[in-house]
């Protein structure tokens, strides 16, 4: 029983990583209506820029201090951030205004590329570390219950309070906030919403903007725990089918499908490996993602297409 406790709560813990990267392909599609493949290029700029403004900041500015150094490296970098989501609304979504969602996807795809050029332009092709103090120790729990307890990784356990912290501001931000509202209207409709007064330009800067904040929380627990290269943008696309099974527009739904992805990854790879050889880690999630597609395509929380039209 500890053992399969143990196999749980690793579960768990990777799919709060997956939900933190799924969390921004959800704010993209809730404010255009389109799927953001460019989601996992933000997630390696962002921790490509937390890497490097944490390294030299401390050297330009003569600090000693490791968490005023990241302190400072975070609100360079989230500056950086909406920086790309400005230039991003100005060169490239101000020009798309009413387009097709396939116009817009493939818009996306574009600045995917964009970013992971840039990215490497500015910080470089070597792998980087992060280290923002997260704690590496393991955790033991239910010693009194179970021989020798269950192992819990505080890392992954930090990540997990992160994420839940991260849901419930989002979730309180499109709920009850006069520009949370405006984006739900904007995803509706555009034209719709144009003609009520909304912004669709500053609409579209704030939710790439906010995107781009969590990219770059996921960028730093992933960074910091697997170290950042560019392979983190591929890597990142492994939230793919965690939005699939949540349902593209809702928050909540990244983090329990991420969950259930995670839960199902670890105890599927444990428990039915050894009888077909291994790797089932690697497929599951896009298995039970296109089980949803044929059965459920809205998701578990997402809503139908047909009401969005």
């Amino acid at each position: 029983m500890g053992f399969f406790l143990e196999t749980v709560f690793g579960g768990l813990m990777s799919g709060m990583l997956y939900a933190l990267v799924a969390l921004g392909f959800v704010l993209i599609f809730k404010a255009s209506g389109v799927f953001n493949f460019a989601q996992g290029a933000m997630v390696l700029v962002a921790a490509l820029a937390m890497a490097r403004f944490s390294e030299w900041i401390p050297i330009w500015l003569g600090i000693e201090s490791k968490l005023l150094g990241n302190v400072l490296a975070f609100i360079v970098c989230a500056v950086f951030m909406w920086l790309i989501a400005v230039l991003i609304e100005r060169y490239v979504l101000r020009y798309l205004v009413n387009q097709e969602g396939t116009t817009l996807l493939m818009a996306t795809i574009g600045i995917s590329y964009f970013l992971d050029g840039i990215g490497q332009t500015l910080f470089g092709s070597s792998v980087y570390s992060i280290d923002v103090g997260m704690p590496k120790d393991p955790l033991f729990l239910f010693e009194s219950t179970f021989e020798g307890g269950v192992l819990v990784s505080m890392e992954d356990l930090t990540a997990a309070v992160v994420a839940a912290v991260l849901v419930a501001a989002l979730a309180f931000f499109f709920q009850y906030t006069s520009v949370g509202r405006a984006l739900r209207a904007v995803a509706d409709d555009h034209q719709a919403a144009q003609s009520i007064g909304i912004p669709l330009n500053r609409i579209w800067v704030v939710v790439w903007t906010v995107a781009g904040l969590v990219a770059l929380v996921a960028g730093i627990v992933w960074g910091s725990k697997y170290g950042v290269q560019f392979t983190l943008s591929t890597a990142a696309l492994r939230a793919l089918p965690v939005v699939i099974l949540g349902g593209l527009t809702s928050v909540p739904g990244a983090i329990i499908g991420g969950l259930i992805i995670g839960v199902g990854e670890k105890l599927s790879e444990v428990y039915l490996g050894p009888f077909v050889g291994g790797g089932i880690e690697i497929w599951f999630a896009y298995v039970l993602a296109l089980v949803f597609l044929l059965f459920r395509p809205q998701g578990l929380f997402g809503e139908k297409i047909i009401d969005r039209v």
